[in-house]
């Protein structure tokens, strides 16, 4: 079976605190959490190691671990890839979330946060390209320090206008050229984003060493099982493939609340993985 962790955001917005979180997933029979920073507190990266250490207590407790982290620069709207004006915080921010992943005991950091990497109007494709990899390369240097792996993410055009396929994910982590900087699959942004189908997608690049994460969640932006796409197929590509890592699930939107939404997805892909 696959290993499955839970992006947390949504029971959060439920009301509930990190340890009746982690004890709803523990329940559902997820493995993981996969924490959003802004959950835990408004600036995340200043949180001491003690802070992170308690954090990863809590969900240890439950009999789960923190598999990685994501919606990195969420509470830090004013951050940008592209304006060299906030270059030197916004690394400042990634690297103090790049330690307290390594403090949580996390693989991986996903880098979506739309807003901090749209390209302005009138940037050319390539002057971004070297931007983005001239800023991203010291931000690999640490994660590779820290023992943490660091994905850009792919995401569909409807949200930032910068590495909307996995090609172009590639592209950049080509260039930073650091065995920490790589990128990943969400299955939601790539439905709306590439040419080939998820499942295709994952066996074309999986085998290529540049995919670190996947994360599952439907083209409409809810669990796997809230919509119409093929997770039978994605999760035989998986396995096709050998993914031996965690996989995420991280709906956007609820079906009557965050438990029971999670409760979908995890339904969702053990029915597959029961289908093979």
């Amino acid at each position: 079976m696959l290993d499955l962790s839970l992006c947390n955001e949504l029971l959060a917005e439920d009301g509930l605190s990190l340890d009746a979180q982690c004890a709803r997933a523990a329940a559902l029979g997820y493995m993981g959490i996969e924490l959003a920073p802004g959950t835990l507190a408004p600036r995340p990266h200043e949180m001491t190691r003690d802070d992170w250490l308690a954090v990863r207590a809590t969900v240890e407790a439950h009999g789960l671990r923190v598999t990685g982290l994501h919606w990195l620069l969420s509470p830090y709207p004013g951050l940008s890839v592209f304006d060299p004006a906030t270059h030197a915080e916004t690394r400042a921010v990634l690297a103090g979330l790049i330690d307290g992943c390594a403090y949580l005991g996390g693989d991986v950091l996903v880098h979506g946060s739309p807003p901090s990497r749209t390209r302005p109007d009138g940037m050319a494709a390539g002057f971004a390209l070297d931007m983005a990899a001239a800023f991203f390369a010291p931000v690999a240097a640490r994660a590779a320090e820290a023992g943490v792996t660091y994905c850009i993410e792919p995401l569909s055009p409807n949200e930032t206008n910068f590495a909307n396929t996995v090609e172009d994910a590639v592209a950049l982590v080509t260039r930073v050229a650091n065995p920490a900087f790589r990128t990943m699959i969400d299955s939601s942004a790539a439905a709306q984003s590439e040419a080939l189908p998820v499942a295709d997608l994952i066996r074309k690049w999986v085998p290529t060493g540049q995919i670190a994460h996947v994360q599952l969640n439907d083209r409409n932006r809810g669990a796997p099982g809230m919509g119409e796409d093929p997770f039978a197929q994605i999760v035989a590509a998986l396995f096709q493939i050998g993914w031996d890592r965690p996989v995420a699930i991280e709906p956007f939107r609820t079906c009557i609340d965050g438990t029971v939404t999670a409760a979908i997805g995890l339904a969702t892909i053990r029915a597959s993985e029961a289908a093979l």
